[in-house]
Parts: C-alpha cells; sequence; structure tokens
C-alpha cells in the first residue's frame, strides 16, 4: 500500500505538506501541490478506508505550548515542523493538534496562550518549559484537571510530566567545556555569556552554565579564570557595554562560551573587535549562527535535535492517549557538535 510517507520522499516535501495537499487543509504553493498530486497519481495512491473507519471512531486533540520560530528565534520552527509531521504520519488516525505560540521570554504572553489553552480544552499537551515559574504553575493546573503533559527542550523537576524529550542541558554544558579545555591554555581565562532577560527563570540555561563550571571543578585542565556576563538582549549597544570593560580588565580571556543559541551576537562582537584569536562555543545550528562558524569567529556549535523531539513528543502523547502506554520519563537526545569541516555534512 502506498503510504503518505512514500509520496513525500518522492516530491522532496514533507510528510505534513502531503498530508495538507491530500486533505485540503491549509495553504501549499500550487506549484507544490500539482507535483505532489501528480506523484499520488502516478503511485496510484488510494486512502485506506478500513483503516481510516476504524480511526474515526476516536478523535484526539493535542495541544502545543511553545516559543514563536520567529526572528532570532527560528530554531523553534523545527519544534513545530517535527510535530506537525508526526501528526501527519498518523494518518488515518484522527489526531488534531493545535499550537499555542508565545514570543520567547515573554512571561505575559505564555501566561495568555496557558490560559486560553485550558479554555479551549484539550486531552493532552506538549510543553517547552523554559520559564520555569510560569511553566510550573501551568503543569498545576494541568494536574488539576488531569491532563497529561509532554516536555520537550527543557525538564523541570517537581512535575507529574508524563516524558522528557530533549538534551541533557547539563551535559552540554560539559561538553562546551571540555571543547574549551581542550584547545586553550591551561592559564587563560574563560567568559560565560548568559543571555536571557531574566536568567534566574531561564532552566535550560542555568543547567548549561552548572554543567560547564562542573567540568572543570571535576577533570577540567584550565586553572583561569571563569568570568560571568549576563545580557538582557544581544543588541550590539549593550553587547559592547558589557563586554568591552571586560576585555580591558581581563586580557587573558582566552574564549567564550555562549549558554544560547544567540551565539552570533557574540561572535559580531569579535568580528568588530577584530578578536579572531579568542576559541567561540555555543548552540544551535541557523542561518546567522552558520555565517560566523563559516568565517571562524564561532569555533564549535552544539545542535540539539529539535524535529525530532517534536516527531517524539506527538509520538508518546499518542501511545499514552490511544494505547495506555506510558512512555520512559526521560529520553536525552544526542547533540552534534559542529565546526566548519562538519557544517557540509549537517547542511546535506
Amino acid at each position: 500500500m502506498v503510504r503518505i510517507k512514500d509520496i513525500a520522499e518522492k516530491a522532496g516535501v514533507s510528510i505534513g505538506t502531503v498530508d495538507r495537499v491530500l486533505h485540503d487543509r491549509g495553504e501549499v504553493a500550487e506549484k507544490t501541490r500539482e507535483k505532489v498530486l501528480k506523484i499520488a497519481d502516478e503511485l496510484h495512491y488510494t486512502p485506506n478506508l478500513a483503516a481510516s473507519t476504524l480511526a474515526t471512531q476516536k478523535k484526539y486533540n493535542i495541544s502545543a505550548i511553545i516559543p514563536k520560530g520567529t526572528g532570532d528565534n527560528i530554531f523553534w520552527n523545527s519544534h513545530k515542523e517535527g510535530i506537525e509531521n508526526a501528526v501527519a504520519s498518523l494518518r488515518p488516525f484522527s489526531v488534531n493538534v493545535k499550537f499555542y505560540l508565545f514570543e520567547l521570554n515573554n512571561e505575559k504572553e505564555f501566561t495568555e496562550q496557558a490560559q486560553r489553552l485550558l479554555n479551549d480544552g484539550t486531552d493532552a499537551v506538549i510543553l517547552a518549559p523554559v520559564l520555569k515559574n510560569e511553566a510550573l504553575e501551568f503543569c498545576r493546573k494541568l494536574d488539576e484537571n488531569s491532563v497529561p503533559y509532554v516536555f520537550i527542550d527543557t525538564f523541570i523537576k517537581g512535575t507529574n510530566s508524563l516524558a522528557f524529550i530533549g538534551e541533557d542541558a547539563y551535559r552540554g554544558g560539559r561538553i562546551a567545556a571540555s571543547l574549551i579545555d581542550y584547545g586553550l591554555p591551561a592559564d587563560k581565562d574563560i567568559l560565560i555569556v548568559n543571555i536571557s532577560k531574566n536568567l534566574d527563570n531561564t532552566q535550560h540555561l542555568n543547567s548549561r552554565n552548572q554543567g560547564f563550571l562542573s567540568y572543570f571543578i571535576d577533570t577540567g585542565k584550565n586553572t583561569g579564570l571563569k568570568i560571568n556576563a549576563e545580557l538582557h538582549s544581544h543588541s550590539a549597544k549593550e553587547v559592547d557595554e558589557k563586554l568591552d570593560p571586560i576585555f580591558r580588565n581581563n586580557p587573558g580571556v582566552g574564549a567564550i562560551m555562549v549558554s544560547s543559541a544567540k551565539t552570533y551576537a557574540i561572535a559580531s562582537y569579535l568580528e568588530r573587535k577584530k578578536k579572531k584569536d579568542i576559541i567561540l562555543v555555543g548552540y544551535e545550528v541557523f542561518d546567522k549562527n552558520i555565517r560566523y562558524l563559516e568565517s571562524g569567529y564561532i569555533d564549535f556549535l552544539i545542535r540539539q535535535r529539535p524535529h525530532e523531539q517534536g516527531m517524539k513528543a506527538v509520538e508518546k502523547t499518542f501511545q499514552f492517549l490511544a494505547h495506555n502506554r506510558v512512555p520512559e520519563k526521560k529520553e536525552y537526545q544526542p547533540v552534534d557538535i559542529v565546526n566548519r569541516e562538519t557544517l557540509p555534512l549537517i547542511k546535506e
């Protein structure tokens, strides 16, 4: 039997795109629509009517509350795409997903979207609890309403989450430390840069920092200073104001670790100041970071696998709803260490 997946592979598009074309839901470029329909016809695709009849007996509504993948947070588009593709792959089962998107670090918008979700009702929730305090309150309300929830990207202790899929942030911090420690003279200083409106409320950045420092306490050879810089924004003005005095007062800085995906903001600073002899390690692979990796101002990027996080979150949620199958509590995703040599393999 020809599957939606088969059509997607031959057309070179996502499973979600094929699903939207075949079921006439959502906008798809006309050229893409024609291509998908032509391939479906060539492969003699027909819906599995028996399975469809069985599947329509029960409908599952899943809600996803994650940051918007816009501007400097394009990283989050991959989570959304993974969730959509997983839902499409579950056809003919009637699984629907509704997104409640909020600006990263905007506590007010998260709270508003969380309340909307609760008012709308749902069978289960996929949640990126990047804002710790607000997420804890939301989880408490989900518990009160007996709504199961799965974490992606960030894990928060003290909750009744069904499962977590994502990076071990503490281990991710240690990986960054090991990369710096390998190439840095032992007496050089290291700068740790956090870019967040409210670092205390940003769980995964704190975990990375703890892991980073623990490496040097346990096994690292570097004995230089570990200097912290907290920035509330990634604007060039604030970056200059924070980092200029640090470099004036600490000429021995030989490496920088940026705990978030905004590594490019610090790479841009190094480019402006013509400081190409400093090791820079950060997180996530997308256009702005790639530019500075290719130019040599970023040495290493540690990449999560956000698309897989979204896919697996849906799969585990569906298995629990449909078959009462309780998933493993934590599934840590592998990370990729990307430099200029491995970047072409990542981009293929």
